[in-house]
């Protein structure tokens, strides 16, 4: 039986739609309340990608979900023009803020834009793409879908989208509330989509090469892969 077998099945998709759509003002309170939720050293995928941008020559950097702008600092420190989108109001603000205390305002744009909405710039705009953690928050297989086709038509041709994710290894995988496919509902309310390496194939279509990395971080730790794919 599908969801569109039965009026009740359809107003529990709705349901669940909604606590999908929630997660926005979530966020929104948690970056209000730390100026530094995740720190603000760069992250290690975020020192790997710099490296390969810098050996292939990639200067025009597409950040997407920059949150409070850790990773966005580093790479504008790196020399890199870096566009940085997030869907809350706060993130932006304190991105661009950083950028600024560190002398590095000449090197980054930030924008709120919700990724499940096309990209707000033109074809072919971008040398790479780049975000931590985002492909894992609260999207469907369908809106991942669209994204990785927008990251695609934004990227010059050989441009790269890498991105990160939390995996069906990591421990609160199949913990906490079912939100749908391979989505649950942690502590402290975050909706995390873990992925298998099967939905990694499966968006990596349209690409090229791909290249899988699994690393951890963080004190659980938390299990993601890191994706590289090239247009």
């Amino acid at each position: 039986m599908n969801m569109e077998d039965t009026g009740s099945e359809k107003v529990e998709y709705g349901m669940e739609k909604e606590i999908l759509n929630e997660q926005q003002p979530h966020w929104e309170k948690v970056f209000s309340n730390a100026c530094s939720r995740f720190g603000d050293e760069p992250s290690y995928p975020a020192r790997k990608a710099a490296d390969l941008f810098q050996k292939e020559g990639k200067k025009k950097i597409l950040e997407l979900g920059g949150g409070q702008g850790r990773d966005t600092c580093y790479f504008a420190s790196r020399d890199f023009s870096v566009y940085s989108l997030d869907y809350t109001e706060s993130g932006p603000k304190a991105i661009k803020e950083k950028a600024e205390q560190a002398g590095l305002g000449k090197h980054v744009k930030a924008l709120r834009h919700d990724v499940r909405n096309p990209l707000p710039f033109e074809n072919e705009a971008f040398d790479a793409c780049y975000s931590h953690m985002l492909y894992c928050m609260a999207l469907t297989t369908n809106e991942l879908e669209f994204l990785c086709s927008e990251v695609r038509r934004v990227l010059k041709p050989g441009g790269l989208n890498i991105y990160t994710a939390r995996h069906t290894g990591d421990a609160h995988y199949g913990t906490g509330v079912h939100r749908g496919e391979d989505m649950y509902e942690i502590t402290g309310g975050f909706i995390v989509h873990f992925f298998s390496r099967e939905k990694v194939e499966h968006l990596a279509n349209g690409y090229g090469r791909l290249e899988v990395e699994e690393f951890e971080e963080g004190d659980l730790p938390r299990k993601l892969y890191m994706v590289t794919m090239r247009k």
